[in-house]
């Protein structure tokens, strides 16, 4: 019994020699950022027109209208173009120097004199706007716009409405 108590007492030993004192913990710091940004609003402030087209003779197909968002107006060899044209403008606040992704989808215009007949407006406008203030002024952003037009299109105003989208990037 001597003999096992001897080699308990070695084997107690050896193993608080192995393991020493206790561990201490490690510390290492972490840095932690919150971006806190204004809530983002966009509104109309002018509609897009692109003035009074008028069908040249003969039969031809696909003439494009376009007007930039710069406002220049392209106007077809097919048309005769008119009248007074302007891009629409939104006015979009938010949080200073933040990307804005704009999404303006393809807008379908309605013949107000026969509603069967249709047209179908591209826009053109910027994919994203850097916000140059905080709060009010806010940022204008222009959006122009193009049609196809036909020998064959109906006459007629034909309306319809954008269904602009901003939100930060």
């Amino acid at each position: 019994m001597g003999l096992r108590l001897v080699t308990i007492a070695a084997l107690a030993a050896a193993f608080a020699a192995g393991f020493g004192a206790p561990a201490k913990g490690a510390t290492v710091t972490a840095q932690v950022n919150a971006q806190v940004v204004k809530p983002l609003t966009i509104e109309r402030v002018q509609d897009l027109d692109l003035g009074t087209m008028v069908l040249g003779p003969g039969s031809w197909s696909g003439a494009t209208v376009k007007l930039s968002r710069a406002g220049i107006l392209t106007c077809p060899a097919n048309l005769t173009c008119s009248g007074a044209t302007q891009v629409a403008i939104y006015n979009v606040v938010g949080t200073k120097s933040q990307q804005v992704v704009m999404t303006v989808p393809k807008v379908t215009l309605v013949n107000q004199l026969d509603s069967s007949k249709t047209l179908v407006l591209t826009p053109d406008n910027q994919a994203t706007v850097q916000l140059t203030n905080s709060g009010k002024p806010g940022t204008n952003v222009p959006i122009g716009g193009s049609i196809t037009i036909n020998s064959t299109t109906a006459g007629g105003t034909y309306v319809g409405t954008f269904n602009v989208t901003a939100d930060y990037q």
